[in-house]
């Protein structure tokens, strides 16, 4: 029987034993060695031979993926190790450290209970690194940290044990802080930050194979002088057999990591905000597999012969081929075709897979990443909220006409399989517009659409994604219906930046029960009386009910929320999507007769109202912005500093790093196209940095009519402005 056979099998039995179960994730800034880990971790297994192991990446399973050399999609993986006698299985998930592909790490979290954050000796704490362990702390995911590339200090920076010790405690240090200030508000979290002592770090070379932590170092009796005298010796070889980074790894892995029976009664509450007191709930909460189905989808794959396949995690119940489920926000039942468990790139069927487990399934067609499927109906899963939104678009057409209907469902399939993924399909003038994090996400998207589907396309340049706002509250203004029978009164303001983050991480949203979001709004500043007015949420706009005992408004409210909706898609500047905004509703008066109040008459009224009163609000274009870290030799330093404030940006910080300047700053995502072969000719290739997306700042004066009429051009608008636009 070959060996991928036996572990499949080994991993069936461990499957209904959710003690010895870990769903783990490894996540990481980019370029931190996450990938070349878990090839360790394979190979520990005996999934991969021990010899190819860091180089082959094996978990990066598509092609662009090896030649870039970076992870772009989430992996999954399921393998067996013993520890303390007993064998435990690990499911786990290799995720993507670039910035573009944060969508991945996100949803890759709701999967599991545990999160291995890898960071750089060399480079420490870095954004990405904040970001990453932002997201693990927000699921209720246990992270544990592991040191990799700690061979630079010892033969490239020929650091001595006291610098190097201090190097090592200042980034355990940095992580710590990060962890404190995150789950300070967190109630259902005790103490996690991460220790030495307690064996929560490790240390290692995930190139070089070793590794080292405190129970290992007491285990195999080696010390730091030991490793650092055969390290300089270039004995990797030895210190690899000595002591093996898959056992200190996994080790750590079973020893603090949650199972799913100490997990989910925890995350349960989290990420479900239905009633804690019903069977499904208690279902969860034991992690019972004979409870009813519960799967909660965080990717979808294609397949080019299985078609599509959703991976997920089974909170409760079992899965089994030719189950009939629901899936939420959809009509009708899907039918499981086959069950399985991910094994690097391949998926292998098997019978059954119980609760606490990471599943792959195909069948479910109307599933997409962030869909709760479940075999009875019940309150689906909080939503994956991502933490940034689309700021870059491009616009794709077929090169050749026949493949148009294809094309459009390959960007259909693209929206499906990754959320943070916008798509516009212009059906009357075949123009489709993509908007993405950044230019590598739609590089790699439209690179995947003409290599997999065999498409042909032309892209556009890319195109910015601006956003509107109000600077300033209104007064009441009038909108009057084309009939002139129907008159609402409305008046804007813009929000507190507070109220604003908490819509966006999915805090407060009309999909809650009202008593909550309402205390979620007033936490976030909104006074009381109005948080008990909410009618609506758009995006990042609330509409207010202020109006009393008006006849006819119910049934009409429909419409004034069309109206409301169209007015935000397009900001009265641009029509460009308006953010941040309170919209008060004080008044209406409605026509006594149906026929006279319908949408051709409420939606241009409400429309009307709304542009008035934000144009009365003064409201400016924003635009994205992105933080910059460059780390560079001292010589380039001025260099690096010229390329970001050449781009309108700012730079806010400069400091020693090791033997390299760190430049911070801060510039927009419209001056950064081209950034990445700019910074390159600027620095003789010396320099390495990465870009945040930093949300969306006020755009100056001096550029508010140009870039306006710029954009109107763009979308063939007329290119007079409205006379009441007479402040930009």
């Amino acid at each position: 029987m070959g060996r991928r056979k036996k572990i499949v099998q080994e991993c069936e039995r461990l499957m209904d034993d959710p003690e010895n179960i870990r769903n783990i994730a490894i996540a990481a800034h980019v370029d931190h060695g996450k990938t070349t880990l878990t090839d360790n971790l394979l190979a520990g297994a005996g999934m991969i031979s021990d010899e190819t192991a860091g180089e082959q990446l094996a978990m990066d399973t598509e092609e662009d993926e090896q030649e870039r050399g970076i992870t772009i999609d989430a992996a999954n993986v399921s393998m067996t190790h013993e520890y303390e006698d007993q064998n435990h299985l690990i499911n786990l998930i290799d995720t993507p450290g670039h910035v573009d592909f944060g969508g991945d790490v996100t949803r890759a979290m709701r999967a599991v209970d545990g999160a291995l954050v890898v960071v750089d000796a060399v480079e420490g704490a870095m954004p990405q690194t904040e970001t990453v362990l932002r997201q693990a702390l927000r699921e209720g995911v246990k992270p544990t940290l592991f040191i990799n590339k700690v061979d630079r200090l010892i033969s490239e920076l020929q650091e001595g044990p006291e610098e190097m010790q201090e190097r090592l405690l200042s980034v355990i240090r940095d992580v710590n802080e990060l962890i404190r200030g995150m789950t300070e508000d967190m109630d259902d979290i005790d103490d996690w930050t991460v220790s030495v002592e307690e064996g929560t770090v490790g240390f290692g070379s995930a190139l070089y194979k070793w590794g080292v932590s405190m129970p290992s170092m007491q285990r195999t009796g080696m010390d730091f002088a030991e490793i650092m005298e055969l390290e300089r010796a270039d004995k990797r070889q030895e210190l690899h057999e000595r002591t093996p980074l898959s056992d200190v790894v996994l080790d750590m892995v079973c020893e603090h990591f949650p199972n799913p029976i100490n997990a989910q009664p925890r995350r349960i509450p989290r990420v479900w905000r239905g009633d804690d007191e019903s069977d499904i709930a208690e279902q969860m909460r034991l992690v019972d597999e004979d409870g009813e189905v519960v799967l909660m989808v965080t990717d979808i794959a294609m397949d080019p012969h299985a078609g599509e396949v959703a991976s997920g995690r089974v909170f409760s119940g079992t899965l089994e081929k030719g189950q009939e489920l629901y899936v939420s926000g959809t009509a009708g039942k899907n039918r499981i075709q086959s069950v399985g468990v991910y094994m690097g790139g391949e998926r292998e069927e098997v019978d059954e897979v119980p609760a606490g487990n990471i599943a792959a399934v195909t069948g479910l067609k109307d599933a997409i990443a962030g869909s709760t499927v479940s075999s009875v109906e019940m309150t689906p899963f909080e939503s994956i909220e991502h933490i940034s939104e689309p700021v870059i678009t491009k616009a794709v057409e077929a090169k050749n006409m026949d493949d148009l209907p294809k094309l459009i469902e390959t960007l259909r399939q693209v929206s499906k399989e990754d959320p943070t993924i916008q798509i516009e399909i212009n059906e009357d003038t075949g123009e489709h517009l993509i908007s993405g994090q950044g230019e590598l996400h739609l590089e790699v998207i439209t690179q995947r659409i003409e290599k997999n589907q065999g498409i042909p396309v032309n892209t556009g340049e890319p195109i910015v994604v601006y956003r509107e706002a109000p600077q300033q509250a209104s007064d009441q203004v009038e909108g009057i219906s084309p009939n002139r029978h129907n008159r609402f009164y409305i008046s804007i303001e813009p929000m507190d930046q507070e109220i604003v983050e908490t819509i966006q991480l999915g805090e407060a949203s009309m999909d809650m029960p009202e008593q909550d979001r309402r205390e979620a709004l007033q936490d976030a500043g909104m006074d009381k009386d109005t948080s008990q007015n909410v009618e609506h949420m758009h995006g990042t706009n609330i509409l207010i009910d202020d109006t009393k005992g008006i006849q006819h408004l119910n049934e009409t409210m429909e419409l004034v929320i069309e109206g409301l909706e169209e007015a935000l898609d397009n900001g009265p500047l641009a029509n460009e999507p308006v953010q941040g905004t309170l919209i008060r509703l004080h008044d209406a008066r409605l026509h006594e007769d149906t026929i006279h109040r319908g949408p051709a008459q409420v939606i241009p009224a409400t429309r009307e109202a709304v542009h008035k009163a934000l144009i009365d609000g003064k409201i400016k274009m924003l635009e994205p912005m992105q933080d910059v870290r460059i780390d560079v030799p001292n010589d380039h330093m001025g260099a690096a500093s010229g390329e970001i404030q050449g781009r309108r940006g700012r730079v806010d910080d400069m400091y020693q790093e090791g033997d390299l300047m760190v430049v911070e700053g801060i510039a927009p995502v419209g001056e950064m196209i081209g950034f990445a072969s700019d910074i390159r000719s600027a620095t003789e290739g010396r320099a390495s940095w990465n870009t945040e997306n930093a949300g969306f700042e006020v755009m100056s004066n001096s550029l508010q009519r140009d870039k306006t009429m710029e954009i109107r051009e763009r979308k063939g608008m007329k290119l007079e402005l409205p006379p009441s636009i007479d402040y930009i």
